[in-house]
């Protein structure tokens, strides 16, 4: 990937369980521009794992960034070099989730308490690839002062190398919160984000945390260099049509839900011919026409009809028909 000053204006955030591949594709209809992430990938898992499994994608996603989950540099750097060889665009490491799991794994964020281990971790993976590396946190963990733990993680990867930082404006914590509960409880602070960006003005800085639509995302871009939606993109993917417009100034690659539907048929068809159940696909499509007449009855037809054996598409189009309907039912 070539890093120019609009390689992370619009991102997807990596989601566990829900940006896989097809999840990924499906997007990929709608924007040709944001960049998009993959679930966190454990280095163990890529090490003694089912790689093409955890780390196949098509062409037809790009540009995808793989998120690695760990902390030993010596393994980092390992994996980093089997992304790349993958085909991947940039490598990102994990250092603001705050899960049980995560913590066990002594990374994630937790990490927050180490800033010079995770720059150990960003120079050996910079010294290990070509492409981009990048970090993802927090403004804090528990009792820490943001205004010092930012700072520091931000001297620690700059002085590595990091290419970009992108920044969850709000702490975790590590205790008496769960995972759920430390991406709305603890407070956003954006102005810290813009903070620090004005001291690191060469570092490229990606907002993240609580972003619900693309003007309000674009809003936020201000003073930035880029903007991650999460939540909001997953459950409301149709937003997504309004991205390249919106964010690159370029015409989007389908105008509605419906045209998005059409172009994302393909896949859902060579797919299913590889044997990959339907459900696992149309999972990732329920919240495709939130807010339009019909929207309820498009959900509930996918979700009880894709997972039974042998539906193929023509659930998708049954299912669409609800909407389509002009005496549909209300949202």
């Amino acid at each position: 990937m070539t890093i120019d000053d609009r390689t992370w204006r619009f991102c997807v955030a990596p989601m566990m369980d829900w940006t896989d591949r097809h999840c990924r594709a499906f997007h990929r209809v709608m924007t040709r521009r944001a960049l998009l992430y993959t679930e966190m990938v454990t280095t163990g898992a890529i090490i003694h794992g089912d790689r093409q499994r955890l780390l196949g994608f098509s062409e037809a996603e790009h540009s995808v960034a793989v998120q690695l989950g760990g902390s030993d540099p010596a393994d980092l750097a390992r994996c980093a070099r089997i992304c790349e060889e993958f085909g991947y665009a940039e490598i990102n490491l994990n250092c603001g989730c705050p899960s049980d799991r995560v913590q066990n794994g002594a990374f994630g964020a937790c990490l927050m308490r180490e800033p010079a281990l995770v720059g150990g971790c960003v120079a050996a993976m910079k010294a290990a690839v070509r492409i981009p590396v990048t970090v993802k946190c927090r403004i804090g963990v528990d009792d820490q002062e943001p205004a010092e733990a930012l700072w520091a993680m931000t001297r620690s990867v700059t002085a590595a190398g990091v290419d970009a930082l992108v920044v969850h404006a709000r702490k975790a914590w590590l205790k008496g919160l769960s995972p759920k509960e430390n991406r709305d409880v603890p407070p956003l602070d954006y102005e810290l984000v813009r903070s620090l960006k004005r001291d690191y003005p060469g570092l490229p800085i990606i907002l993240n945390g609580g972003l619900l639509t693309l003007a309000q995302a674009h809003d936020e871009l201000n003073g930035l260099d880029g903007v991650m939606l999460g939540r909001a993109a997953y459950q409301d993917p149709g937003l997504l049509i309004g991205v390249d417009p919106q964010f690159f100034g370029e015409a989007a690659p389908v105008a509605t839900q419906f045209e998005a539907l059409d172009a994302y048929m393909p896949y859902l068809e060579a797919r299913l011919a590889e044997g990959v159940r339907l459900a696992d696909m149309t999972r990732h499509m329920l919240g495709l026409f939130a807010g339009m007449p019909g929207a309820r009855m498009w959900r509930r037809h996918l979700a009880t009809e894709a997972v039974k054996r042998g539906r193929g598409l023509e659930v998708v189009r049954e299912a669409a028909a609800h909407v389509r309907r002009p005496d549909a039912e209300a949202a």
